[in-house]
Protein backbone atom coordinates (compact mmCIF):
# COMPACT_ATOMS: atom_id res chain seq x y z
CA UNK A 1 0.00 0.00 0.00
CA UNK A 2 1.30 3.27 -0.89
CA UNK A 3 1.89 5.79 2.29
CA UNK A 4 2.40 9.30 2.35
CA UNK A 5 4.33 11.28 4.67
CA UNK A 6 4.58 15.39 5.77
CA UNK A 7 8.00 15.95 5.35
CA UNK A 8 10.17 18.64 4.93
CA UNK A 9 13.60 16.50 4.82
CA UNK A 10 12.47 13.41 3.69
CA UNK A 11 13.56 11.67 6.51
CA UNK A 12 11.16 12.67 9.48
CA UNK A 13 7.53 13.40 9.38
CA UNK A 14 7.19 17.02 10.81
CA UNK A 15 5.00 18.95 9.31
CA UNK A 16 1.10 20.37 9.29
CA UNK A 17 -1.02 18.77 6.35
CA UNK A 18 -2.31 21.62 5.28
CA UNK A 19 0.95 23.64 5.74
CA UNK A 20 2.86 20.98 4.17
CA UNK A 21 5.14 21.65 0.37
CA UNK A 22 6.00 17.74 -0.18
CA UNK A 23 5.23 14.60 0.71
CA UNK A 24 7.35 11.41 0.52
CA UNK A 25 5.51 8.54 -0.84
CA UNK A 26 6.31 5.24 -0.02
CA UNK A 27 5.33 1.15 -0.80
CA UNK A 28 5.07 -0.74 1.89
CA UNK A 29 4.18 -4.39 2.74
CA UNK A 30 4.64 -7.01 5.43
CA UNK A 31 8.07 -7.94 3.96
CA UNK A 32 9.47 -5.10 1.60
CA UNK A 33 9.03 -1.36 1.74
CA UNK A 34 10.26 1.01 -0.90
CA UNK A 35 10.69 4.65 -1.66
CA UNK A 36 8.57 5.87 -4.96
CA UNK A 37 8.81 9.91 -4.78
CA UNK A 38 8.67 13.21 -3.28
CA UNK A 39 5.12 14.71 -4.04
CA UNK A 40 5.47 18.21 -4.42
CA UNK A 41 2.39 20.44 -3.53
CA UNK A 42 2.08 22.96 -6.13
CA UNK A 43 1.19 26.80 -3.99
CA UNK A 44 -2.47 27.12 -3.68
CA UNK A 45 -4.43 30.32 -2.60
CA UNK A 46 -4.37 30.43 1.51
CA UNK A 47 -8.19 29.55 1.10
CA UNK A 48 -8.56 25.92 3.13
CA UNK A 49 -10.58 24.67 0.16
CA UNK A 50 -8.00 25.23 -2.11
CA UNK A 51 -5.17 23.84 -0.17
CA UNK A 52 -6.79 20.54 1.02
CA UNK A 53 -7.95 19.99 -2.78
CA UNK A 54 -4.57 20.85 -3.53
CA UNK A 55 -3.37 17.63 -1.54
CA UNK A 56 -6.23 15.48 -2.45
CA UNK A 57 -5.20 15.54 -5.88
CA UNK A 58 -1.64 14.55 -4.98
CA UNK A 59 -2.43 11.74 -2.32
CA UNK A 60 -5.49 10.56 -4.29
CA UNK A 61 -4.02 7.37 -4.69
CA UNK A 62 -2.44 6.51 -1.15
CA UNK A 63 -3.95 4.80 1.67
CA UNK A 64 -2.29 6.55 4.60
CA UNK A 65 -1.19 9.86 5.31
CA UNK A 66 1.10 10.64 8.20
CA UNK A 67 1.16 14.19 9.82
CA UNK A 68 2.26 15.78 12.38
CA UNK A 69 -0.71 18.04 13.05
CA UNK A 70 -4.85 18.47 10.74
CA UNK A 71 -7.62 20.34 10.71
CA UNK A 72 -11.08 18.79 11.32
CA UNK A 73 -12.27 19.28 7.89
CA UNK A 74 -8.84 18.08 6.22
CA UNK A 75 -9.08 14.90 7.91
CA UNK A 76 -12.97 14.46 7.03
CA UNK A 77 -12.36 14.98 3.48
CA UNK A 78 -9.56 12.53 3.51
CA UNK A 79 -11.26 9.96 4.80
CA UNK A 80 -14.04 10.56 2.75
CA UNK A 81 -12.18 9.85 -0.28
CA UNK A 82 -10.49 6.79 1.76
CA UNK A 83 -7.56 7.65 2.96
CA UNK A 84 -6.75 7.56 6.13
CA UNK A 85 -5.09 10.52 8.27
CA UNK A 86 -2.47 9.56 11.33
CA UNK A 87 -0.83 12.18 13.87
CA UNK A 88 2.36 11.12 14.30
CA UNK A 89 3.65 10.79 17.88
CA UNK A 90 6.38 13.28 18.36
CA UNK A 91 9.01 13.36 16.00
CA UNK A 92 9.39 10.23 14.32
CA UNK A 93 11.23 9.29 11.42
CA UNK A 94 9.72 7.32 8.44
CA UNK A 95 12.08 4.32 8.81
CA UNK A 96 10.58 3.97 12.81
CA UNK A 97 7.37 4.87 11.28
CA UNK A 98 7.73 1.88 8.48
CA UNK A 99 9.11 -0.55 10.81
CA UNK A 100 6.26 -0.16 13.21
CA UNK A 101 3.48 -0.51 10.10
CA UNK A 102 5.49 -3.78 8.79
CA UNK A 103 4.93 -5.52 12.15
CA UNK A 104 1.43 -4.79 12.24
CA UNK A 105 0.98 -6.14 8.60
CA UNK A 106 3.15 -9.02 9.13
CA UNK A 107 1.21 -10.43 12.49
CA UNK A 108 -2.65 -9.43 13.07
CA UNK A 109 -3.60 -6.21 11.52
CA UNK A 110 -6.30 -4.35 12.98
CA UNK A 111 -9.89 -3.79 10.93
CA UNK A 112 -9.05 -0.32 9.93
CA UNK A 113 -5.94 -1.17 8.37
CA UNK A 114 -7.39 -4.21 6.79
CA UNK A 115 -10.02 -2.39 5.29
CA UNK A 116 -7.07 0.45 4.29
CA UNK A 117 -5.13 -1.88 2.79
CA UNK A 118 -8.09 -2.84 0.57
CA UNK A 119 -8.27 0.27 -1.37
Amino acid sequence: MKIAFATSDNQSIDQHFGWSTQFAVWEVGADESRFLSMVDIEPASDHEDDKIDARLKRLADCTIVYVTEIGGPAAARLVANRIHPVKSRGHETIREVIGRIQAVLANNPPPWLRQAMQK
